[in-house]
């Protein structure tokens, strides 16, 4: 690999990395993290810690699906889940893209269990994710090509860039000099408030991919990397996720992102380099999207509304004889407790031992409910493939 061609950039040249308190937007954005975190704390109060943890594994193939969205590729959850069973598809091209959705949910389940070497922002976390990212990665899709010499270049799992790019207008720093920028944000965003660290899941989502420390992957990391900061600043406990909302106004997202890039519009835009207006205003975007979130998280997952159509479902489908009778009435029971003992589902069911065992196999291979083992208590599942009926809009119809 040839040396990074380094042409003495100068980390200030990305200042702002935060909002000064004198700043216009300052007031909305403190207002919009402190409306954020109640939301946030509200909805996972809401939930029991049993149904919180099935959200949480279907929110990780809905972050998925949205954010390979923006990238262009269009994995449906539904083949998401596929892949997640070693179920892949014979298309070569389509099976790398299950192959590429696996790999971001075996690393943002990874963020969730605590695997981060540091804080979010931190230089470790960053290339950490990229390495967990990419080194799961098909080697179809470890490669880029320059548009102008149509030269193939490997992409390195965790390695920082090595070569110069473009990124529309805006052409990042030289490779030489990213380890100074790396080391200049992981600085800047490093001991914050809460308040402060909200609003950095925005700001450093923009100064991440203004850097474009990689070759490719860059999205996907900042949008793990904000999803990260904003688990850690307000435990969401990954009920909820922002891709959603940012794939659904992608135009707005990227113009945002984009004027991002300005230099300082004058005296009165912060006293960096880049503008600080933009920045607040991408950062107000991306606070008022999370939020939006949440109130449509909260608008699916309201117990009663919810347990409706859970059981709708249910009978719908002991009628068309796909499940046996009185299935309802376990899911009711687990959607009720959070989960079931098996031996209280011998009560629930007020049946014996072996058509018991019928029912609760029935629903276990249906995939709406799981276990750790054959003796372990019930649980509640959200399969990908139930998702229009059980929590219709999280994503589209396959």
């Amino acid at each position: 690999m040839e040396t990074p061609v380094d042409r003495g950039e100068i980390p200030a040249t990305m200042e702002p990395l935060l909002i000064r308190e004198s700043s216009a937007h300052r007031s909305r954005l403190v207002d919009l993290a402190v409306e954020l975190t109640a939301k946030s704390t509200g909805l996972s109060r809401s939930l029991s810690p049993q149904i919180m943890r099935a959200l949480a594994t279907m929110v990780r193939s809905m972050n998925c699906y949205y954010s390979n969205l923006i990238e262009g590729h269009d994995t449906h959850p539904v083949d998401i889940e596929r892949a997640l069973k070693e179920d892949y598809s014979r298309d070569p091209k389509k099976r790398d893209l299950q192959l590429e959705a696996k790999a971001h949910i075996e690393v943002q389940q990874w963020i969730d269990e605590g695997g981060l070497p540091g804080p979010a922002t931190s230089e470790a976390s960053i290339l950490a994710v990229h390495q967990r990212f990419c080194g799961r990665l098909p080697d179809d899709l470890l490669w880029v090509e320059n548009p102008d010499t149509e030269e193939r270049i490997r992409v390195i799992p965790g390695r920082l860039r090595h070569r110069d790019v473009a990124v529309g207008r805006h052409i990042p720093a030289s490779p030489g000099a990213l380890p100074r920028f790396m080391r200049r944000f992981e600085d800047g965003y490093a001991r914050l408030g809460k308040v402060e660290t909200i609003i950095s899941a925005a700001t450093a989502h923009h100064r991440l991919l203004w850097m474009h420390p990689f070759l490719d992957g860059n999205g996907r990391v900042a949008r793990l990397m904000s999803y990260a900061i904003l688990r850690e600043a307000m435990n969401t406990g990954g009920i909820w996720s922002v891709a959603r909302g940012l794939a659904r106004r992608e135009q707005a997202y990227k113009t945002h992102l984009a004027a991002c890039d300005e230099p300082r519009h004058g005296d009165y835009d912060g006293r960096g380099n880049l503008s600080e207006s933009r920045l607040a205003e991408f950062a107000v975007f991306f606070l008022e999207t999370c939020i939006d979130q949440i109130n449509f998280m909260e608008s699916l997952i309201q117990p009663e509304r919810l347990r409706h159509r859970i059981l709708i479902w249910a009978e719908e489908e002991i009628r068309l004889g796909n499940l046996p009778p009185r299935a309802d009435a376990v899911l009711d029971a687990v959607l009720y407790r959070g989960e079931l003992p098996r031996a209280d589902a011998l009560k629930v069911l007020g049946t014996g031992e072996r058509q018991a065992r019928r029912i609760t196999s029935a629903l276990l291979d249906a995939g709406v409910l799981t276990a750790a083992s054959t003796r372990a208590p019930l649980h509640l599942a959200f399969p990908a493939k139930l998702a229009a009926r059980w929590l219709p809009g999280l994503f589209p119809d396959q």
